[in-house]
């Protein structure tokens, strides 16, 4: 199985990418990166750390201190593809984090996009 080019792309290059996108629509790099530590677990020092050390997306998520379990309740289409969809659990990952910024960049409040409604809620 081929590699995806974005799981060698440096987090690092990305990240000013994502935070653009989120400021252009009057949000903050703030909402950027809690949007990131409630996915990944990475706090301030820890994202820096990683920002610096120029880690590629698949360390990034290979080496995050606490995979939200609720992430698996995002759904929605990033760039034409279904996330619950996706089959590769390294790029389900990217798309989860494409989603989240995608909505906060749309206007959705961040307790919103952090409290993702279950895909299948339990039967009354």
């Amino acid at each position: 199985m081929t590699q995806h080019r974005i799981y060698k792309m440096s987090f690092a290059k990305v990240y000013p990418l994502l935070v653009a996108k989120a400021e252009r629509k009057g949000r903050t790099k703030a909402e950027v990166d809690e949007i990131i530590h409630w996915l990944t677990g990475y706090g301030g020092e820890a994202l820096a750390s990683q920002l610096a050390k120029d880690t590629d997306y698949q360390s990034f998520f290979a080496q995050a201190p606490a995979l939200n379990p609720a992430r698996a309740d995002i759904t929605g289409v990033v760039c034409g593809v279904r996330v619950e969809e996706i089959t590769e659990p390294l790029m389900r990952e990217v798309r989860y984090l494409d989603k989240l910024i995608d909505e906060l960049a749309r206007g959705k409040a961040i307790d919103k996009i952090l409290s993702p409604k279950p895909r299948n809620p339990p039967a009354p």
